[in-house]
């Protein structure tokens, strides 16, 4: 197999303002066939922008790109027929029931018989009990089941989804993803972008962006080694006391708050082992070197990039 084939998306230096604000700046992503590409980045940091750039509904100002081996700026049509694009908001008619809804996404499409395609992807998506509910009514995780079904209809080689489960329960982000992963598994392609740490440890790479920059991508495992933190964790009494003192301390990196104890890091790791033995022999308080976390490294990113979540 070429190297071009096993290449879903190839974007490189995109850039896109709207009036006198950049909002993506000369960002560049690799993402390879068959694997779930996690997008993170504060509210604001240009993703949605990117993605709708990558599936031909924007045209960026400069900066070239693939997706699924066409052009982003001459071949947008073709590309709109082979990707499936879940937005945030839910985009399917509120009037209409389940079935009524897929039925009419099949025939858009032009599907052979729309009624057996709208029938496999309820049974397949397990909303066949509620086929002739109206899709108004449904709640925030059976809403993006649907708009799941719908994207998946006309079997699209990529699917682009942006944020799909905010304000979705714990169990449906969980059934949502289970499903993802089986896609993946017979070949899909998947770029979703999430707010949800435990939802970017699911994907098989990560890409990180504040202020329409690409600051880190690769696996966790890369990302998480590129950041260079020693990290501690810290118990006691009054940790928030503690952790406005730690943040005027020369080597720290990050203070943050997880329950009830303080994580502390900085790339210094003489200075972070100074300020252990200092403050846990005269605060009294417990100091635990420990490995650190995805999160610990995209507290440290926004920090750096001067944004706030």
């Amino acid at each position: 197999m070429s190297l071009e084939r096993e290449i879903a998306i190839e974007a490189r230096g995109l850039t896109k303002s709207f009036g006198a604000k950049k909002v993506v700046d000369n960002l560049s992503l690799q993402v390879a066939r068959g694997d779930i590409q996690g997008f993170l980045g504060p509210n604001g940091s240009g993703k949605t922008t990117t993605i709708r750039m990558l599936c031909g509904l924007l045209t960026p100002d400069s900066g070239e790109g693939t997706c699924l081996g066409y052009d982003i700026r001459r071949q947008q049509k073709e590309i709109k027929r082979c990707v499936g694009y879940m937005t945030q908001g839910f985009s399917l008619y509120r009037d209409l029931t389940i079935r009524e809804n897929l039925e009419f996404v099949a025939r858009v499409y032009n599907l052979e018989a729309p009624e057996d395609a709208a029938q496999a992807a309820l049974e397949r998506l397990g909303l066949e009990t509620r086929a002739d509910q109206l899709a108004g009514e449904l709640s925030g995780g059976w809403k993006q089941r649907l708009a799941l079904g719908a994207c998946i209809l006309p079997s699209p080689s990529l699917l682009l989804l942006d944020e799909p489960t905010a304000g979705v329960d714990p169990k449906a982000r969980r059934d949502f993803w289970d499903e993802i992963h089986h896609l993946s598994t017979q070949g899909l392609t998947v770029l979703v972008s999430t707010h949800y740490m435990d939802e970017a440890e699911r994907c098989h790479k990560i890409a990180y962006i504040a202020n329409g920059r690409l600051l880190a991508s690769g696996t966790i495992s890369q990302i998480v080694a590129g950041a260079h933190l020693s990290t501690w964790v810290v118990t006691g009494g009054d940790l928030d006391a503690l952790a406005s003192e730690l943040k005027q301390q020369a080597g720290v990196d990050i203070v943050a708050r997880f329950g009830a104890a303080l994580h502390v890091g900085g790339r210094d790791e003489a200075a972070m082992e100074r300020l252990a033995r200092r403050y846990g022999a005269e605060g009294g308080h417990r100091w635990k070197r420990d490995e650190p976390t995805l999160e610990d490294v995209f507290i440290d990113l926004m920090t750096r990039a001067g944004t706030e979540r």
